[in-house]
């Protein structure tokens, strides 16, 4: 078998899951009464209520345009450069997600950009007066440079602050002040069959709005387990229209305060069909406090593995395996307790159901993600389970990662943290194999993060870290401990390529 073939088992398959208009319009029942004296005001009720079932749009096209001169100013274009390839102008997860509505197979489409001409297009909302913008993760994923595009045209070179792949929200800024700029919604009160409008840059097509109502609320789509290992979704459904360069853009109610950060659609064609998910405001704010005020995310965990039971497929698979026969209904079996977990302390054991985090019922495992992770390590959630048949309530302080309950700052991240990969060592025989004298697999990469913009994904082997051989994440932690320089690195590509590229240690 060839260095080749091997390593490109190494690479994981992406698993995505599958998930299954814009503007209301009265409707007037149509009578065809053979009779001449036939008249609509026959059939109504003989009453001074009486109303035809048409509907006036006037006062809603009033809040519409007030909500539109809000919003356009302060919703921008943003221009993804990068180094990387990419099958089409749209590094967009509308078309990772949904596929190539041209068919084919995107990695024989692939194509090395233009020079000059950015790989990636979005949408970014200005969040306040001097220069804060918030975007998706997948649209500045990669990216060498990010240009700032005003409705104005003024054009900027941004900064990422930093990003949240679990909740698919980056935050960037602008040297510029007294810009126009959206206040964040209670996006909880957002209630199902409220106006809403989307506003973007689809298609290229600068300062769209569209409008809608939201649809649903709490949606889970699984499209974010393809770039976090905990991902977070609970995303506010809507019809208005959004299509690939929607993203990261803004859906607001009719006041023109933000409520939700567009992040995808629902397409077999890649195209617009009926339905947009909406990252809501109150988790997309608490993300960018926290990046501004630390530098990272600082997200609560229980410490379970959990089974999704509204997944069929998935507790089929797991009864299968464990000779089980647990039945798929509403809640989240724990599988395992991790040891001085927040969980475990408070009395969680393998085998409970939960169903409820404070005030919200958990049906899935999303409820339980959405619940959880928009809390901070140290704070306590009530949780409510079911053992052996009885319903009890506990309360668990959350934890971070590894088991702390305080909060932290950029400078208190490991070196494998700050730059955005785990590793883990190769076996001998593996090195003897293929003729390598050194080498550690990258494992569980950022997108977004230093290491994952100079080309490595997870399963790529790291060869050296500037020039000293590498064997364990301990042997890395212990080059770039104190380092402040410009870093470089030498990897293998899933083709058995050997290549050397570096960044600037954060």
């Amino acid at each position: 078998m060839t260095m080749r073939n091997t390593l490109k088992k190494l690479i994981p398959y992406a698993v995505v899951g599958v998930m299954s208009g814009a503007t209301t319009f009265g409707a007037i029942n149509y009578f065809n009464v053979n009779s001449k004296d036939s008249d609509f005001n026959y059939f109504a009720p003989k009453n001074s209520d009486a109303k035809y079932a048409s509907f006036n749009m006037s006062g809603v096209g009033d809040d519409f345009v007030k909500a539109a001169k809000m919003t356009v100013p302060a919703v921008v274009s943003i221009k993804n450069f990068s180094n990387r390839k990419t099958r089409t102008t749209e590094q967009d997860l509308f078309d990772q997600f949904f596929g190539n509505p041209f068919g084919g197979n995107p990695r024989q489409q692939q194509q090395t950009p233009p020079p000059n001409m950015p790989t990636g297009m979005g949408s970014g909302v200005i969040i306040s007066p001097d220069g804060y913008i918030i975007s998706n993760n997948h649209v500045i994923a990669g990216a060498t440079k990010l240009e700032v595009v005003l409705s104005n045209k003024k054009s900027y070179v941004a900064n990422l602050v930093g990003t949240d792949p679990t909740t698919d929200i980056a935050l960037l800024k602008i040297e510029e002040k007294g810009l126009p700029y959206l206040n964040f919604a209670n996006s909880d009160n957002a209630e199902v069959g409220q106006w809403v409008l989307a506003v973007g840059n689809p298609m290229g097509l600068n300062s769209t709005v569209t409008a809608g109502i939201v649809s649903a609320k709490g949606r889970s789509i699984d499209l974010l387990s393809q770039q976090s290992r905990t991902p977070i979704e609970s995303f506010i459904q809507t019809d208005a229209a959004i299509n690939p360069g929607n993203s990261g853009g803004a859906l607001v109610n009719t006041n023109g305060e933000l409520i939700g950060i567009n992040s995808a659609i629902s397409s077999k064609t890649g195209y617009y069909e009926g339905y947009g998910f909406a990252v809501p405001a109150n988790l997309a704010r608490k993300v960018v406090e926290d990046i501004k005020q630390f530098g990272l995310v600082q997200r609560g965990f229980l410490g379970v593995v959990p089974l999704d039971l509204s997944d069929e497929r998935s507790v089929a698979a797991y009864n299968q395996q464990k000779k089980t026969n647990l039945k798929s209904g509403d809640g989240v079996y724990l599988i395992e307790v991790a040891e001085k977990g927040g969980a475990e302390d408070a009395g969680l054991r393998n085998g409970d159901i939960v169903t409820k985090v404070d005030n919200t019922v958990v049906s899935s495992y999303y409820d339980l993600s959405f619940a959880v992770g928009s809390k901070r390590p140290g704070d306590k959630v009530a949780v409510t389970y079911t053992r052996n048949g009885k319903q009890n309530t506990v309360n668990v302080t959350l934890k971070d990662q590894k088991g702390g309950t305080s909060l932290r700052s950029k400078a208190d991240l490991s070196v494998t943290e700050k730059i955005g990969s785990e590793f883990e060592p190769l076996s001998e025989k593996f090195k003897t194999d293929y003729g390598l004298n050194s080498g550690v697999i990258a494992k569980n990469v950022i997108d977004g993060s230093e290491i994952s913009k100079i080309g490595v994904v997870d399963n790529y082997i790291v060869i050296e870290v500037n020039g000293k051989p590498v064997n364990s994440q301990k042997d890395i932690e212990k080059i770039l401990q104190s380092y402040s320089g410009n870093v470089q690195i030498k990897y293998v590509d899933e083709y058995g390529r050997m290549t050397t590229r570096g960044f600037k240690m954060p």
